[in-house]
């Protein structure tokens, strides 16, 4: 597929893993998944506390419960959509249909756009737990606030995912805009009949007031 539809400007050449991992939306991507695995690896394994006067864990944030399963909750299912889209992005030169490429780039946007909101409500719900805290706990509390940190640069890695994805989607359809071209103008106009008539060479048709046939004089 010729062009540059949807970013991919050599469809079905060779892969340059080089050029490939310079592409700052594979970059951000990468990015991403880091963050992703920092905020729920730190709520794992110190979020949860044990006090000494309860046999149950709780959560760190303000013992409440909801606030450690959202972080879990979305930084394990951006680690997997990372993964996912990154495999894309593998396969996303090799591809010459234009509407595969363009659901993969509509659904970027979408799932990126997406989970940019929910970075964003993570941080402020995990923030707003963690200052309600009256004794902040010395065991866990730098993994606590790691993983408001790095809730708070998801949003932009994510944010940053989300321009890309929506700039390779409107590259998609100003490239088919301006490549596409009516069909029928390929087609030479018909030819006007009526213009090209001649008259035939020879005066074989009867002559005006009488129904006599004539033979042409040589």
């Amino acid at each position: 597929m010729e062009g540059n539809a949807y970013g991919a400007a050599m469809a079905g050449g060779a892969f340059d893993l080089k050029n490939f991992l310079q592409k700052p939306y594979v970059i951000a991507r990468i990015v991403s998944w880091i963050f992703s695995i920092i905020v729920f690896s730190c709520i794992v394994s110190e979020g949860y506390l044990n006090p000494p006067q309860s046999g149950e864990l709780h959560c760190i944030f303000n013992d409440n419960a909801g606030a450690c399963q959202y972080g879990v909750g979305i930084g394990v299912l951006a680690f997997i959509i990372c993964f996912v889209f990154f495999s894309l992005d593998l396969y996303f030169q090799q591809i010459s249909n234009v509407n595969q490429r363009k659901h993969i780039v509509m659904a970027d946007l979408g799932v990126s756009g997406l989970w940019t909101f929910l970075w964003f409500v993570g941080f402020c719900f995990l923030t707003n737990q963690w200052v309600s805290v009256i004794n902040q706990p010395p065991i866990g509390s730098d993994s606590a606030r790691s993983a408001i940190a790095f809730s708070f640069f998801s949003v932009f890695s994510w944010a940053f995912l989300t321009i890309s994805a929506y700039q390779r989607f409107q590259m998609g359809v100003t490239d088919f805009s301006d490549r596409y071209t009516d069909p029928s103008s390929d087609y030479p106009p018909y030819p006007n009949v009526a213009e090209n008539y001649q008259q035939p060479p020879f005066g074989n048709a009867p002559q005006p007031g009488t129904n006599e046939y004539r033979p042409p004089t040589y």
